[in-house]
């Protein structure tokens, strides 16, 4: 298995892979067009040319990014996928000089262990003011934010 960036062609791939988790309620749908704006964001976990996994690193201000659309293959899962793509993330985010990566999910333990913590979701206001309000789920979110700080 290798990590590498996101291509084009993977585009395609990881909007079926993403909605898919996002038809059962388990995260929130992206569309192609957003997924194509936002492909420097994407590295993928790969096998054989398969795509194995997602996530995404998106930088939100100077000291702050998100960890977004972490997806693994159901039959792949509990393999240390998600955790080396999280990893991967942070690795980058320190490569910036982010000092804060937060993340805003349904599976708040699987982030704890990797060194995360639970906040307010109103310490976050960039994310609220930028995205959460487009949100069909705003203002009532269930997701719980954590934070990882350097």
């Amino acid at each position: 298995m290798k990590i590498r960036k996101a291509t084009i062609s993977d585009i395609k791939p990881i909007h079926k892979l993403i909605n898919e988790f996002a038809k059962k309620g388990l995260m929130l749908p992206r569309s192609l067009n957003e997924l194509y704006e936002n492909i420097r964001d994407f590295i993928i976990a790969e096998d054989k040319e398969e795509i194995l996994g997602v996530c995404a690193l998106h930088i939100l201000w100077e000291d702050l990014a998100e960890i977004r659309s972490l997806v693994v293959k159901k039959e792949f899962q509990n393999k240390g996928i998600g955790k080396n793509l999280v990893k991967k993330c942070i690795k980058e985010a320190n490569q910036f000089g982010i000092k804060r990566i937060f993340v805003l999910t349904y599976i708040p333990d699987f982030f704890k262990k990797l060194g995360f913590r639970e906040i307010d979701k109103t310490k976050l206001p960039q994310k609220i003011w930028g995205d959460c309000i487009k949100c069909p789920k705003f203002p009532e979110c269930d997701e719980v934010a954590l934070i990882y700080n350097k």
